[in-house]
């Protein structure tokens, strides 16, 4: 009776994608007549049992999903799913706030949100918060990934407000397998091999050890072997007229000269400011282009007079990466109620970054030689008579590419005991978890003593064209670059864990199931920085302040599972949460820097089954978040400058337009923490059906909503430049020493920005279909967002969004993204051709990031970009996939993603890094890429 109750449930349960094996191994218990009943964990349930029919909404996708997917990583597996929206992804690295990692995110609301889990254990954060690094999960090693796209705060704790991913791997492994593959997109390749293997039968040695290798490799991709990447200066059409939209930088080669004089009035005095200083304006113009006519080919017009340089023609468009991952678990019989385990996973991920030349600005005298051959005869007479200084706004190109090296190393070892009391299921353990993230730069970087004393001494003509250099100056600027390590990032997690759950009542409906749990916490972040950096000799490069943090959580649970009726399951859980102050012993000596937080949160979940085939479900609960240790507790830190080049907002009479470039230009973005922040608390629900035949075929609707309360997040580029009056408070300055002044500059500060709103429907429709030849499979999954939109900062009842638009945070939230599988069988022949799709959406106003101009054979007709925004049409891509199997041990597999060689669509959004054009978020920059792969077990 039992075993077909528990055979009935897990045949339901997988149809309704809701069931899988224990995210811990399951125990076994004796049911009538001796046999023995497997006792199973789902993701998102505390409790283990034997009945799995319940209100959970999750994913899973085995190992054998994995491998018709076609992807070679976990961040490629994760940004598959239409669930997923708002992560980080390679190319973000290249210029952009990536730092070198690639991240989760479900809902659309951040990898900070989305809890990532390794065989249902937390992992070591990548950052000051729960955001994980993807690239530390060995693909090779996963048994299966399972989804819960509900939240799960009142289970998990504060970081599962959006769901949790939980990635399972391989375990009782008794053969060996070793696998290989080789990508070739044009004008690039990556390459994998891994090995899986184990020894000893749980079942009858009392023990298994099983371990997995992978290695893989990507070469780099640049921008100038793909047309839509090779240039900042784009081509375009708008409403039947022809345009070009220019991202350029003004500090170019040959350099632009910039000479800043005093403001007179019609009375010939001195104009002041309102703070009785003298008013200056900036005369700019670029020598090459005064004496030629027109800006050298490597640049285009910026206003009457200078150039800009297409920096964006220098760059990658993705990075390459190297990665080994090693993972290695064991277990054993204590006796027949208990079993120890233990398992440790190892990664090395490097990712190498190469962006445009270093810019820079060079102070000269008024009687050096270059001033005098270049500048002084350009000069109008009134520039002449109040001139205050002179600077050469230069790209140095021939130090190269700024390139990085990030290299993370991540280590992670739990070891537990778990097992029957009196068919009570317990499970304790404890986690240990390490992660170094190197930054290194390797060149491109100039070292200021020297490359000033090159600058300087007149050695290089900053103003020459760049093939005019000549080899002794090429090689000079070369040899000046830094090459060292600049900053190192650590984080640490201590962690335990016990766990405890079993029935306490049996009803005429069933069993009444209790689970009953606590964890603790210390969480630790660090950045050092090399002694390059803190002796700042890179050119005109502050020093990154050192900061270490630390904090414990810790946290207790109850849940409670209630058959109502024979097919109506209530389940209530309840937790608290108790999130320690953070201190800082570099800067702070111990002392704290802000308080502790504690919440209580909920989470009551309903299902109800009227037929065999027919699943009713239903959640409602609440969500706790306090914000990262570094958006709370991070000093003021320089990260860069804006991503792309931005007007003056100021207006003439605010106190800091003295600080403004007088061109459309970068400006210098700091980012610092906030003591004040407030926690973050959500309220959410979902409810849907699932409805599965006998056939194989099954739909399910569920649609939900997610109410956040204080979220945090960081105001992006747009919405402080487009704004300053509501972000004054964000506008500093900057010393630039190349133009011997204070230049503004931006803080982007973690701030609560009041209120969000989230809903959407997820959807799925599995088929089977009985062919003469074989078994073809069809599954069709998305998720349509519905409404996505958050209360601005400073304002009572503004809401921004970025639904079917780029919105002010400068991200698209995608109104439709639907995937289709479809899989044939027939004989030892598998095809797999997926299909995966986002809708269109409203592109950003052309003049935000770029200067337009008419389309001619010269770039000069300058137009207004402001009422010029584009449609990014539907993108999809169509893989293919066969695989043969070659007997019971070999399998061979030939594929081609991106079929048919889609470019990703244009778009004038240039917040993604350094790359213009097109958005690496959100398309496939490799085009048509052919793979074969080869599987043999032994």
């Amino acid at each position: 009776m039992l075993n077909s109750r528990v055979s009935k449930a897990v045949r339901l349960a997988i149809a309704f994608g809701a069931a899988s094996t224990a995210a811990f191994s399951a125990n076994t218990f004796a049911a009538e007549g001796g046999e023995k009943v497997e006792r199973i964990e789902v993701t998102g349930s505390s409790i283990k049992r034997t009945d799995l029919e319940g209100a959970l909404p999750i994913d899973v996708i085995d190992a054998s999903a994995i491998a018709k997917s076609g992807v070679t990583s976990v961040p490629d597996l994760i940004a598959n799913l239409p669930s997923m929206q708002g992560f980080t992804a390679a190319g973000e690295s290249v210029g952009g706030s990536g730092g070198g990692i690639q991240t989760a995110s479900l809902r659309n609301l951040g990898s900070e949100y989305t809890l990532v889990l390794l065989n249902g254990r937390r992992m070591v954060s990548a950052d000051s918060g729960g955001t994980i690094d993807l690239n530390s999960i060995p693909l090779s090693a996963i048994k299966r990934v399972e989804i819960l796209k509900d939240g799960a705060s009142a289970l998990y704790g504060s970081d599962a407000i959006a769901g949790v991913v939980n990635f399972i791997l391989k375990n009782d492994v008794q053969n060996t397998t070793i696998s290989a593959r080789y990508d070739k997109p044009k004008d690039t390749s990556s390459s994998t091999i891994s090995i899986t293997t184990g020894f000893g039968d749980l079942g009858s040695d009392g023990f298994n050890i099983t371990a997995a290798y992978s290695h893989d490799q990507q070469d780099v991709l640049v921008g100038a072997d793909r047309d839509f990447a090779k240039s900042g200066f784009i081509n375009f059409e708008h409403a039947g007229q022809k345009f070009v939209a220019v991202a350029g930088s003004a500090s170019a080669i040959p350099g632009n000269a910039n000479v800043e004089y005093q403001l007179r009035d019609e009375n010939g005095d001195l104009q002041l400011d309102p703070k009785g200083n003298v008013k200056t304006k900036t005369y700019s113009f670029n020598p090459y282009k005064m004496e030629n006519g027109k800006c050298h080919v490597t640049s285009a017009p910026s206003g009457e007079r200078s150039c800009q340089f297409d920096y964006s023609s220098t760059i990658e468009i993705q990075p390459e990466t190297e990665r080994d991952n090693f993972f290695v678990q064991g277990v054993a019989t204590v006796n027949d109620m208990a079993e120890a385990y233990a398992n440790a996973s190892w990664s090395k991920f490097q990712m190498t970054t190469r962006i445009a030349p270093y810019p820079t600005s060079i102070p000269l005298t008024a009687d050096s030689a270059l001033a005098q051959k270049y500048v002084m005869p350009h000069l109008p007479q009134n520039v002449k008579d109040d001139m205050v200084g002179i600077s050469a706004s230069w790209r140095i190109l021939p130090g190269g590419n700024r390139t990085t090296e990030y290299d993370t190393t991540t280590t992670q070892i739990t070891a537990g005991i778990r097992g029957e009391i009196s068919e009570w299921s317990y499970d304790v353990a404890v986690t240990r978890g390490d992660s170094e993230s190197n930054e290194t730069r390797v060149t491109g970087f100039p070292l200021q003593k020297e490359i000033l004393a090159l600058l300087n001494s007149g050695a290089i003509d900053v103003f020459k064209a760049p093939e005019d250099l000549t080899n002794e100056e090429k090689t000079s600027v070369a040899a000046s670059m830094f090459n060292g390590l600049w900053e190192k990032t650590e984080t640490s997690m201590t962690s335990f864990e016990a766990k405890l759950s079993g029935a306490i009542a049996d009803l005429d409906a069933g069993s009444v199931y209790l689970g009953l749990g606590v964890d603790y916490r210390t969480s630790e972040y660090s950045v050092a920085i090399g002694e390059g950096n803190r002796n700042e000799v890179i050119l005109y490069e502050e020093a990154t302040p050192e900061f270490d943090l630390d904090r414990d959580n810790y946290g207790a649970f109850a849940e409670l599972i209630v058959p109502v009726m024979e097919n109506l399951e209530l389940t209530g859980s309840v937790r608290y949460d108790s999130i320690g102050e953070i201190t800082d012993s570099l800067r702070t000596g111990n002392k704290t820097v802000n308080g502790s937080e504690n919440d209580t949160t909920y989470k009551i979940s309903l299902s109800y089954r009227p037929t065999d085939e027919l699943l009713l479900r239903a959640s409602m609960g609440t969500g706790f978040k306090m914000a990262t240790m570094r958006q709370i507790a991070a000093p003021r830190i320089e990260f860069g400058v804006t991503g792309t080049p931005y007007d003056c907002p100021l207006s003439d009479n605010h106190p800091l337009r003295s600080a403004c470039l007088s061109d459309k230009l970068q400006y210098t973005v700091y980012r610092e923490g906030n003591p004040e922040l407030k926690p973050e608390t959500s309220e959410q629900y979902t409810f849907g059906f699932v409805w599965a035949g006998d056939s194989g075929t099954s739909v399910s609707v569920d649609y939900w909503n997610i109410d956040m309360e204080n979220e945090v997040k960081r105001l992006t580029e747009n919405q402080i430049f487009q704004n300053p009056e509501t972000y004054n408070h964000l506008f500093t300055t900057k010393f630039d020493q190349g133009r011997n002044r204070d230049v503004l500059a931006i803080v982007q500060a973690a701030q609560n920005v009041g209120k969000s709103t989230t809903t959407g429907i997820d959807w799925s429709i599995d088929l089977t279909n009985e062919l003469s030849f074989g078994t073809l499979k069809t599954a069709i999954a998305g998720t349509y967002l519905i409404e996505s939109e958050s209360l601005r900062v400073g304002e009572d009842n503004v809401w921004d969004s970025s639904l079917g638009k780029v919105g002010p945070d400068a991200q698209v939230a995608f109104r439709n993204i639907i995937n289709i599988n479809n899989s044939l069988t027939h004989g030892d022949f598998t095809h797999d051709l997926n299909v995966k799709a986002r809708s269109g959406y409203t592109d950003e106003v052309a003049s935000t990031h770029y200067t337009i101009y008419e389309a001619a054979e010269t770039i000069k007709n300058k137009v207004n970009g402001d009422f010029i925004q584009l449609e990014v049409p539907v993108y999809f891509t169509v893989d293919y996939r066969m695989s043969y199997a070659y007997g019971d041990n070999a399998n061979f597999t030939f594929g081609i993603k991106n079929l048919l060689d889609r470019e990703p669509p244009l778009t004038l959004n240039g917040e993604a890094g350094h790359q213009v054009g097109y958005d690496p978020r959100y398309a496939d920059p490799y085009g048509r890429t052919f793979y074969l792969q080869a599987d043999y077990t032994f």
